[in-house]
């Protein structure tokens, strides 16, 4: 195997960077102290990879880099018994001047819950020493654990990142934890200390499926770069959880391993004793023989000396590389389709070890890169709720939520469950609402309308709302959604103006155009044309709507708009008209027979017979059996429904304005926050999940002031953040500033570290997708919009200094009274004319701005 020249590498990096001498200055935007941090776990891995969680007492847990979620799985193979949790850790040694020694984990204390079990505590390393006091900060995708304690002679900041940069697709996919230890001597006397990190290797299992067999640790020094590469003559090369991982050392000092721990003899596994007496001694590692081990413990210490008050900076990467990704295997669903679809980010290395040489040359750069990003966000003047639920929200898609496959395009499931994804498919109707990866990864944005338009819409234009794997099963799944073919459309009109592709629009627009077209096919949702569905409309609650309803009517107004734009620029001028004429009735329609007065209900309006119903469109919710027709259940009726507006939210977002009165879109959201608005969830009965309890404050999906159905939806009594994030930032849209920056504040307190960690909005599953709607609370609240096919840009006339991004290109703009500096500080932006609302708009000539300059706009 070919590897980069080490020499050249070294050389390139030592002179911009010395590990043990980095100040990184890492970006804060929130600090947990030591009663808010035992539920954080933010996950460090690229985007596409896998991921390792950082938690907020500074260890490493839930290992999820094989391809599938694995929550909880901290690598404990070959020990006796549940209760000797022996998952990877660091550790440090010191001994000052007069011989006094101590070792201690490099870790806060453990979660006071895990201290009861069968058979005693059950956290990782249980048993073990470590540091009293911690507190976490964090600006994701930076973490920083402090750890400190009265009887140790060193305070320590652990931290962790994987690097992140808006519209650098493949810096963001970067198979890698990298580690920093800054360990500050805070006594008065010299010390000798060793930082050591353990972790076994695990090849072959996922924390539920496979097992390993005759794993090799192997120790590779090449100039400052000493590691162990971690490889497997046993697991089969085409299992899913084959491949390689990689844990390296950048630090001077003296250097030991373990390539395997003490050979087990009986099942009083003296394994960690010895390792600990052997690394507390001295803070060197004697090696240890177990050539019959399946998956050898490999471990690795640095010793250096610390002078009195000195700090010293120790860096580590971790990395992997795992390319047999296969299909989705969620239970029940496509277990009879198996087959390869592989993972890009391998085909970019080698193998772990070729992640590790490829990246040490640029950490420097990717480091400061990613600093630029998240400081040029947090220090915008945009309200701290929004930057939190934006950013840590942004950890989602660097889960295994979210894949690209060997052939690029990225796919997603709903959530995740502990070891398997939740609902396969890149299910529409969820993925809708997410605006994360249009904003900040544009490119990535557009493979997934690929996937949507290109393999999972049929040629009569019924898209199936999942996809299926490989892509060429994509249309599979025949069952098509109301709102996820409409918000489809939108989205793709989304993704056309901000990357001003022609060629993407001219390739899909008659599939695009087809997918509208089978709203019009006899028994579908607007049969009859007139604007309005009618139809059996199955939909992100999971049941199907019989009858018009504002969810499903403002996606297809949004759906009509969208499509007579893309239909006029592209000269089909009699689809335009026919959209325009379909969007102006259905807009008149619903103010004057949905609008209530306070908000838009549903009219129920059954089919008679199965027969008026098209059949791709029936028996989705129940499981393809006959329903009641005349009466059907699981209905919105006269509801308050939270996101009635999404479509409407949508349209600003995309600039496509109206969709109906602004005053009944106004009314409706204050209604929203009149009904559903629930400031102490303890005297709130809910009878499906429960993502809000006690004393927090939350919004309903839906509240019923005026007659409630016997058996409404299913989750009308629950709270799921996606949702409550479109109405909030709706409100933001609308000039409801308080109430919407109210609700969004309201979400980030349950997720406190304390009760739920703030990097894992869950619904059906961790880290649901639907809650990367979040960021869309900094367009709502910067009043941003670019148009790549326009080439113009508009913002807020408020005063400030505002981030900005657009998904191949970010920035910041900082506005006076009517003028501003525009700056780019990645990418480059074609411009030719500038707004500020209610200011005006100025002509440009158009220009190319690249990355690192100004300009200024007097309007």
């Amino acid at each position: 195997m070919k590897f980069l020249n080490i020499n050249t590498i070294f050389l390139m990096v030592v002179g911009v960077l010395s590990a043990q001498e980095t100040n990184s200055d890492w970006p804060v935007l929130k600090t947990y102290d030591q009663e808010h941090i035992q539920k954080i776990k933010m996950p460090v891995g690229g985007i596409g990879t896998g991921t390792v969680s950082f938690t907020g007492r500074g260890s490493l847990e839930d290992w999820e880099i094989m391809n599938r979620p694995a929550k909880g799985f901290n690598p404990t193979l070959e020990n006796w018994g549940p209760v000797k949790e022996k998952g990877p850790f660091f550790a440090i040694f010191m001994e000052d001047e007069d011989g006094n020694k101590q070792t201690r984990l490099l870790e806060g204390m453990q979660d006071e819950a895990t201290f009861e079990g069968t058979w005693g505590a059950t956290s990782n390393q249980h048993g073990l020493p470590r540091f009293n006091n911690t507190t976490f900060k964090t600006a994701y995708p930076f973490g920083q654990a402090y750890l400190s304690d009265k009887e140790v002679p060193v305070a320590v900041v652990v931290e962790a990142f994987n690097p992140l940069i808006p519209g650098n697709i493949d810096d963001s996919s970067i198979p890698i934890v990298i580690l920093n230890y800054k360990v500050k001597n805070t006594s008065n006397k010299d010390l000798s200390i060793s930082l050591a990190g353990s972790i076994q290797n695990f090849i072959g299992f996922d924390g539920t499926r496979g097992k390993a067999i005759k794993n090799i640790n192997t120790i590779r020094e090449e100039n400052e770069l000493k590691g162990i590469h971690y490889t497997s003559n046993g697991v089969d090369p085409k299992s899913e959880q084959w491949g390689t991982m990689s844990f390296v050392s950048l630090n001077k000092g003296e250097t030991t391993y373990r390539t395997a721990w003490q050979k087990k003899t009986s099942r009083w596994d003296k394994k960690r004793l010895d390792f600990w007496d052997d690394f507390s001694e001295d803070g060197i590692l004697e090696k240890r023989e177990n050539k019959n081990a399946n998956a050898p413990m490999g471990s690795l210490a640095v010793k250096t000396t610390l002078k009195a008050g000195e700090e010293k900076n120790f860096r580590f990467l971790i990395s992997w590389h795992f390319p047999n990704r296969q299909t989705w295997d969620k239970p029940g669903f496509q277990k009879h389709i198996k087959a390869t679809v592989g993972n890009y980010y391998t085909t970019k290395y080698a193998d772990s070890w070729e992640v590790i040489t490829k990246t040490i040359p640029r950490l420097k750069t990717l480091e400061n890169s990613t600093k630029a990003f998240v400081n040029s966000l947090i220090k915008s003047d945009i309200p701290e709720e929004i930057k939190e639920s934006a950013l840590f929200n942004l950890a989602h898609l660097r889960t295994q939520l979210a894949f690209r496959i060997k052939s690029g395009q990225l796919l997603g499931w709903e959530g995740l469950f502990d070891t398997y994804g939740s609902c396969f498919g890149s299910c529409t109707h969820v993925w809708n609402y997410e605006q994360t990866t249009a904003f900040l990864f544009g490119g990535l944005a557009k493979t997934m309308r690929e996937v949507e338009y290109k393999y999972a819409t049929d040629n009569e234009g019924l898209m199936s709302f999942r996809v299926y794997l490989p892509l060429k099963e994509g249309n599979k799944w025949g069952k098509a959604a109301a709102d996820g073919q409409m918000g489809s459309i939108m989205k793709f009109y989304r993704d056309w103006q901000l990357s001003g592709d022609d060629a993407f629009l001219k390739e899909h627009w008659p599939k695009v155009k087809k997918s509208l077209e089978f709203c019009w096919i006899p028994g579908g949702w607007d049969a009859n044309k007139d604007g309005v569905m009618e139809g059996s409309q199955h939909n992100t609650m999971d049941v199907e709507y019989f009858g018009p309803n504002p969810q499903m009517g403002f996606w297809y107004l949004g759906a009509l708009k969208a499509s007579e734009e893309m239909a006029n620029y592209l000269g089909d001028k009699t689809f335009a008209k026919t959209c325009k004429k379909l969007y102006q009735k259905g807009s008149k329609w619903m103010d004057k027979n949905l609008f209530n007065g306070e908000y838009y209900e549903q009219h129920i309006e059954p089919p008679m017979s199965a027969d008026k119903v098209a059949p791709s469109l029936m028996g989705i919710t129940t499981g393809d059996k006959a329903i009641d027709l005349t009466s059907p259940d699981f209905q919105l009726g006269k509801g308050v429904l939270v996101d009635q507006l999404v479509g409407q939210f949508f349209a600003h977002l995309v600039g496509l304005g109206y969709l109906a009165d602004e005053n009944h879109i106004k009314t409706t959201l204050k209604s929203i926050m009149k009904y559903n608005y629930v400031e102490n969830m303890a005297s709130h009965a809910n009878f499906h999940r429960s993502y809000a309890l006690g004393n927090e404050s939350a919004l309903l999906m839906a509240a019923y002031p005026n007659g409630r159905p016997v058996k409404p939806f299913p989750y009308y009594t629950e709270v799921m953040t996606g949702f409550e994030y479109t109405a909030a930032i709706g409100m933001l849209q609308e000039g409801l500033t308080e109430e919407g920056l109210l609700s969004i504040r309201n979400i980030r307190d349950r997720y406190d570290g304390k009760k739920r960690s703030p990097f894992n909005e869950a619904e059906a599953g961790h880290h649901y997708a639907r809650s990367m709607v979040a960021w869309a609370g900094v367009l709502a609240t910067t009043k941003f919009h670019y148009s790549a096919v326009e080439k113009s840009m508009s913002f807020t006339s408020k005063p400030g200094t505002y981030f900005w991004s657009n998904g191949y290109s970010y920035g910041t703009c900082e506005v006076k009274e009517k003028e501003v500096n525009l700056t780019v500080l990645s990418g480059s932006l074609e411009l030719a004319q500038f707004s500020l609302e209610g200011v005006g708009t100025k002509k440009i000539k158009n220009q190319t701005i690249n990355s690192g300059k100004s300009i200024n706009i007097k309007l």
